[in-house]
């Protein structure tokens, strides 16, 4: 940064100001501290870039040592098969093409989305990656909506974005019930069962007055 002091015979001086160093608050350094616990946390995982061999255009792994580069995407992707990986990252670059052109912005972020779910096996990495697809999708229609400049385009869009965000909240749900084999957790708290009771989990028919029951 520079500033332009004038002097009474007309010369300019151009002076350096060192920028100010700012100073977080209380809050914002805990926020800090916190963030760097949880990327602490994350598996350390390369970038994709795209290298051109030749007519073809060929994804390569963003790191000094490629054996080192592919380890860390394939411990990311939580699948020691290096086909698997392979197949999945072209997978990812395909579905991340628009006319045919693929960006390294929106491969990443696919592959970002990936990574950030910590599949454990090669299952939950194909789900994590559907799960990346589709979220793309949904906010491409979600954009094509807020655009819609006829009410068939309008309608069109909708519909789309409905049955994409349907499609999300069914992954995630598949992805939970993976991970915990499918199996459902029933937990009863605070009962208390004296000397000479009993305890009775479910409807219980009780009869009143006039004949009638009363459930509980």
């Amino acid at each position: 940064m520079t500033v332009t002091i004038e002097k009474k015979d007309s010369q300019t001086v151009k002076e350096p100001v060192a920028a100010k160093r700012y100073i977080p608050t209380e809050a914002e350094r805990h926020a800090l501290d916190e963030h760097a616990a949880r990327k602490r946390k994350r598996k350390p995982c390369p970038n994709l870039r795209f290298a051109a061999r030749g007519p073809e255009l060929n994804i390569a792994i963003d790191h000094p040592d490629r054996d080192t580069g592919f380890a860390l995407v394939m411990q990311a992707l939580g699948s020691t098969d290096s086909d698997f990986v392979d197949g999945l990252i072209t997978q990812l670059a395909n579905a991340s093409s628009r006319n045919g052109q693929t960006g390294e912005e929106a491969l990443n972020f696919m592959l970002a989305v990936v990574k950030s779910i910590a599949p454990q096996d090669e299952i939950e990495s194909m789900l994590a990656a559907q799960m990346a697809a589709v979220h793309m999708m949904v906010m491409n229609f979600t954009s094509r909506l807020a655009n819609a400049s006829t009410l068939q385009q309008q309608d069109s869009a909708e519909r789309a974005l409905n049955k994409l965000a349907r499609t999300f909240a069914t992954q995630v749900e598949a992805l939970k019930r993976y991970r915990t084999g499918g199996q459902q957790k029933m937990t009863v708290e605070h009962v208390h069962v004296h000397e000479g009771g009993q305890a009775i989990v479910g409807h219980v028919e009780q009869k009143v007055e006039g004949g009638t029951t009363k459930k509980e």
